[in-house]
């Protein structure tokens, strides 16, 4: 029987993981012809998630826990999750039910059709509405400046066989932009829709800060064009400035008693090309920091304790 890794990374779930547990159980116990374990990362939470978990653990050896030394982000310590499953395929559900379990079986329907990747991607949702818009526009820009063809609406919430999970192996990438790295490898992709439900239980985790962590990832990690736009952008503003200057030289000298440039059109000028300087120079910040990451080659977390292993 082939084994099935299911993969869930939480922090602060305690009323979430034990239902996300019992509903992955029901799943797989419909379906005898698979082994399965389910492997949940804990990255430090602070309530009485991880005691519910080695409660579970005690009871049941397929599950496996991790727990995390300190909080190490909501990029790091999924994926290094991820990388500790010994199944042939690999699974990865989110804590909070808002990615149905009830999918697992279209997933497996998918593999076993051939496809090494099934993805659920969420058209549609209940949550906040200016949230999924801020989503769904920062998937549309992305996928629109990105060097690889990447997938809208798509949060990892799928199933990867254990030849995609041996090739995330070898990026050894210590700060890694999951969505990227699976349209990168280029294998056919089966995409199956949901509609995402709204969370019942619990507080998000997601916020304005950690959507533009990961969309700045995103655009550092798979696209060279915001820096090319500034360069076009600065010999663009370079001629439009001396076209401007032009335009005034030669007017004061046609009226020169009675046009005055004023005051306004210079101090307006220094704001926009400020504001457009500032723009560009953070915006290379961003790339030298996602330089400087990776050329530390820190570990993705420091684990702090290993149940069931």
């Amino acid at each position: 029987m082939r084994l099935i890794s299911v993969v869930t990374p939480c922090y602060n779930e305690e009323e979430n993981v034990e239902e996300l547990y019992k509903q992955i159980k029901g799943i797989f116990s419909h379906l005898p012809h698979y082994r399965y374990e389910h492997l949940f990362i804990d990255n430090a939470s602070s309530d009485k998630t991880v005691s519910v978990l080695k409660q579970i653990a005690k009871q049941d050896k397929n599950v496996k826990i991790i727990v995390n030394s300190r909080n190490f982000g909501h990029i790091r310590s999924p994926y290094h999750g991820l990388l500790q499953a010994q199944g042939d395929a690999v699974i990865f559900v989110v804590a909070d039910l808002q990615d149905p379990p009830s999918m697992i079986n279209l997933f497996l329907e998918k593999w076993e059709e051939g496809y090494k990747i099934a993805i659920g991607v969420k058209p549609k949702s209940d949550e906040s509405r200016l949230l999924f818009a801020i989503r769904r526009l920062g998937y549309h820009w992305i996928k629109k400046i990105a060097d690889v063809k990447l997938i809208k609406n798509f949060t990892g919430f799928g199933l990867y066989d254990k030849e995609v999970m041996t090739i995330l192996h070898s990026y050894d990438d210590p700060y890694p932009y999951f969505r990227g790295m699976i349209a990168d490898i280029g294998f056919e992709i089966a995409e199956i829709p949901y509609h995402q439900p709204q969370r019942k239980r619990g507080l998000t985790k997601n916020n304005f800060y950690t959507l533009y962590d990961i969309g700045m990832l995103g655009i550092t990690s798979y696209s060279k064009i915001p820096l090319r736009l500034a360069v076009m952008a600065g010999f663009l503003l370079a001629i439009l400035s001396l076209v401007i200057a032009g335009v005034f030289f030669i007017l004061k000298l046609i009226f020169w008693d009675r046009f005055s440039a004023g005051v306004a059109p210079i101090v307006i000028s220094l704001f926009f090309f400020s504001s457009v300087q500032l723009f560009f120079i953070g915006l290379l910040g961003e790339y030298i920091a996602s330089i400087n990451t990776r050329v530390m080659k820190r570990p993705l977390v420091i684990e702090k304790e290993r149940i069931n292993f």
